[in-house]
Order: structure tokens, then C-alpha cells, then sequence
């Protein structure tokens, strides 16, 4: 419990100390024209109060990930702890934060163009291409979550398939509308209830004196499928740490936000509050059962098409908050993925109207966009497992994290800042991507030796490639 209460207080100190530095870093203008209005179309471009870009860009990121992905990390043991804290703070946060703020600089622009700006006309156009492919991704993957829990919910003739449909009629909804009509007067609620889940199961991690692994108990190894902590533990806990998707969701609240001085709560305080979210789960999962071998015991005797985080969130839900408080805190819990489903195929119609030049402030030009993405999802959500969806969208996820960590490594470089702040996350996540897909079993399943050997070298080559770049830029600098 003290690792526990010591891991939220640095979260917290973290935004004030940290987030200020990156905010200092960045060097914002109160008096600059933000998108917001200098581009209002009361479509995307929607002036908005801070705090309801908060609910929105919280409830954005926060979907299974910081859940599911905690409750499956915590399988490695405490070392997760650490991550979840430190990858918030020095990854995640200043992601998500820089971002956000290059895209106010740049009009609201979507993620691909800002990264191809860093990296050029051939980073840009692969980005287009992954970025629209991970949204679909991410849009089917928070359609079959929540689907699934809500139909542990309710009566039988209300099965996956009815609601997976009523959730995707939802999505194509949102994605369709002006912000401020469907999006910008739900998620206030949608934000209550997650809120009311995550304060209702932190409450009873205490009144159950839950017992909480310690970090002095040991960083060792504690799965039982012998799965290496690295790369997977940081692959596993992606949202709850740092993750790639949500610098696509970032420009959409960049199009509303009204002063540049509200950036950091907005994107950074956003990310916090996620990182809290996933420590009160992983701690939840970890003590519930007795321990991290109980947790491991109970999913290990769960049946094969079962989902581990849906199953486990029931369990801990039901039992600690009773009927109802278990229902409120499943509805929480299916606000989340549902909340990032939906900006996720919005994000999709922005990006690809982008790279095609295509006005949006028409219902048909928003149509033309969007249906082939509403396709796409739909036939990816019908023909591919549940557990297939997630762990490609996790390495997928972080992969674009890591050309955003370097996008902003570069614009901070060029721009005569402080650019070590991105640099040393972007280089250890290049570490981490790169072995991952060498050594995971959805990857090319080699031994972690040859793996971890294969993702060093990697990570040396693209850092002389920035180093190359670093004194080119230098060089360009003393010419004039």
C-alpha cells in the first residue's frame, strides 16, 4: 500500500514540476490565436472551455488500455508500477503534450502531417497510411470490448452481435456530427461515471486494507507464461504509460482549445489522470486475488475465448461495490473504450480529409470520407478474434508513439530547444518496439538473445541517423 500511495503522489507531482518544465520548454503564447478561432467552422475547428477539453481528451485516451492493459501488466509484477509512473511522467505526458501543442501551432493539423513535417515527405505519407490503419484498429477494438461487457449485462436477446451494432451505430453518429452536438455534451457524464469507478474501486483498495504489492518486495519476473518483462511488460501497459494513439486524438482537441496556456492541462493533466487510472487498476488486479499469483491462477483458469480484462474488471467490480456500485463501475468501464472508439474513427475522417484536401463543413464531404473507414472497421470487427485486435493494435500503438517522440525530437532540435526531454523516451521506445516484434509471438518469435541483440542495433542505427541529422542541422546554422 505504501508503494501504492507513494506511486499516486508522484503522479501528481509530476504534472506541477515536470509538466511545467516541458510547458517552459515549448514556450507558449497566451496572446497567440489559437485554431479554435482563427478557423472556426462549428464543425471541428469549436471554441471550448478547458475543463470540458480535459473530460473529453481524458475520456479520448482512456479507454481499455489503461484497464486491460494494466490488469495484464501487473502479471509481470511490481516493476509495473514503476513503468505505469515513470513512463507517464517522462513518456506519455510530454507525448501527448507536445503533440498537442505542435498541432496548435500548425491549425489543428492531424498527426501524420505534423510528424511529416519532422521527417519528411516519405515518414508523412507512411503515416497517413499506419495512422488511418490503427484508428480502424482502435475503432473495432472499442467496439468489441464494451459490446462484450454490456452483454454480460443484460438479458440474453441483447447478445454481442445486437450490441456491437447499437455501439457501432454510435460510433458512425459521432463520427459524423459537429463536436460540440453528440460528443461535447455526453462525455461530461461518460466522465462521471468513469470517475465515480476509479474513486469507487480506489476507496475499496483501502477499506479492504488490499494487499498491494510493494516495489521492496522485488522488480523480478513474476509471469507465469515466462514472458521477458522487456520488451512486453511496456508493450502490455500502453495507454496507462505511453501510447501512440493518443497523439491522433490530440489534434481534435488542439482544433477547440481556446489559449495556449491551458495546453498543459489539457493534454498533459490528461495523461496524469489516465496514469492514475491504471495504477488503481493494476493495483486492484494485484491484490483482489491475494497476490499476483492469484491473479495469475484466476486468468489461467478462465476458458480460452474468454477476455482476462472484462473477466477480471466483473469479479473485482461486483464483489467490492456490490450490485449496484459493480454496474456503475462496468458502465465506467465501457464508457472508457467507448468514448475512444468513437474519436477514433472521427480522427480517421480528419487525417484522410487532410492528406485529400477535403473540406469537412458538409454532411457529404464528411460522408464521402467516412464510409469507406465505417467499412473497413466493420469488416475487420466481424473477421478478426478479439485477441488478434489487441495485441496488434499494442505494437502498432506504440510504434506510432515512437515516430511522434521522434517528430518532436526533431522539432525541438530545429528549433534550438531542449530536445532531450523527447529524445531519451523516443530512443528507449525504439528499443522497445523494435524487439517486441521480434520476439512476440504475433511477431517473428525468436529467441529473446537474438531479439533483444536485433532491437539494440536498430535503436544504434536510428540514433546516427539523428545524430546525422543533429550536425546537418548545426552545419546549415553557422552558414547563416
Amino acid at each position: 500500500m505504501i508503494s501504492f500511495c507513494f506511486a499516486i503522489a508522484i503522479l501528481i507531482a509530476g504534472y506541477f514540476v515536470y509538466g511545467r518544465f516541458a510547458e517552459r520548454i515549448f514556450g507558449i503564447d497566451k496572446h497567440r490565436q489559437t485554431p479554435a478561432y482563427s478557423m472556426t467552422d462549428n464543425v471541428d475547428y469549436v471554441p471550448m472551455s478547458w475543463w470540458r477539453i480535459f473530460l473529453i481528451q481524458f475520456l479520448n485516451i482512456a479507454g481499455l488500455g489503461p484497464i486491460f492493459g494494466a490488469i495484464m501488466g501487473i502479471m509481470f509484477g511490481p516493476a509495473a508500477f514503476l513503468w505505469i509512473v515513470f513512463g507517464t511522467i517522462f513518456g506519455g505526458a510530454v507525448h501527448d503534450y507536445f503533440s498537442g501543442m505542435m498541432s496548435v501551432r500548425n491549425a489543428g493539423a492531424s498527426l501524420p502531417e505534423l510528424n511529416g513535417k519532422e521527417l519528411g515527405l516519405v515518414a508523412k505519407q507512411f503515416m497517413r497510411i499506419f495512422s488511418v490503419l490503427l484508428m480502424i484498429l482502435v475503432g473495432a477494438v472499442f467496439v468489441s470490448g464494451p459490446a462484450g461487457l454490456l452483454a454480460g449485462m443484460t438479458p440474453d436477446y441483447l447478445n454481442v452481435f445486437w450490441w456491437t451494432v447499437i455501439v457501432f451505430a454510435y460510433y458512425i453518429l459521432a463520427t459524423l456530427l459537429p463536436i460540440d452536438k453528440l460528443i461535447g455534451k455526453i462525455y461530461p457524464l461518460f466522465g462521471a461515471v468513469l470517475m465515480f469507478m476509479a474513486l469507487g474501486i480506489l476507496c475499496a483498495l483501502f477499506i479492504n486494507n488490499a494487499p498491494i504489492p510493494e516495489i521492496t518486495d522485488g522488480l523480478s519476473n513474476q509471469h507465469s507464461d515466462g514472458l521477458p518483462i522487456f520488451p512486453m511488460m511496456f508493450v502490455s501497459i500502453a495507454c496507462g504509460a505511453i501510447s501512440g494513439f493518443h497523439a491522433t486524438q490530440s489534434p481534435m482537441m488542439a482544433r477547440c482549445l481556446k489559449n495556449e496556456k491551458y495546453g498543459r492541462r489539457c493534454f498533459y493533466g490528461a495523461m496524469v489522470a489516465e496514469g492514475i487510472l491504471a495504477l488503481i487498476w493494476a493495483a486492484a488486479a494485484a491484490s483482489f486475488f491475494g497476490s499476483v499469483d492469484g491473479l495469475q491462477e484466476y486468468a489461467a483458469g478462465l476458458p480460452e475465448t474468454a477476455n482476462t480484462g472484462a473477466e477480471v474488471v466483473n469479479k473485482i467490480s461486483i464483489t467490492w461495490l456490490g450490485k449496484l456500485g459493480g454496474i456503475l463501475a462496468l458502465l465506467g468501464v465501457v464508457a472508457a473504450p467507448i468514448t475512444s472508439g468513437d474519436t477514433a474513427l472521427r480522427s480517421a475522417r480528419l487525417i484522410v480529409a487532410d492528406f485529400l484536401h477535403v473540406s469537412q463543413k458538409r454532411l457529404s464531404k464528411r460522408l464521402f470520407v467516412a464510409i469507406p473507414v465505417f467499412v473497413l472497421t466493420f469488416i475487420i470487427l466481424f473477421f478478426v478474434p478479439f485477441g488478434v485486435l489487441w495485441r496488434y493494435f499494442a505494437w502498432c500503438n506504440q510504434t506510432l508513439a515512437v515516430f511522434t517522440l521522434w517528430a518532436i525530437t526533431v522539432y525541438l532540435c530545429r528549433n534550438g530547444k531542449n530536445y532531450f526531454i523527447s529524445f531519451i523516451p523516443a530512443l528507449f521506445m525504439t528499443a522497445v518496439t523494435s524487439t517486441y516484434i521480434f520476439v512476440a509471438p504475433e511477431g517473428f518469435g525468436l529467441g529473446t538473445v537474438v531479439s533483444n541483440i536485433t532491437g539494440f542495433a536498430i535503436t544504434i542505427f536510428i540514433l546516427i541517423l539523428f545524430i546525422l541529422y543533429k550536425n546537418k542541422i548545426r552545419t546549415a546554422s553557422r552558414l547563416i
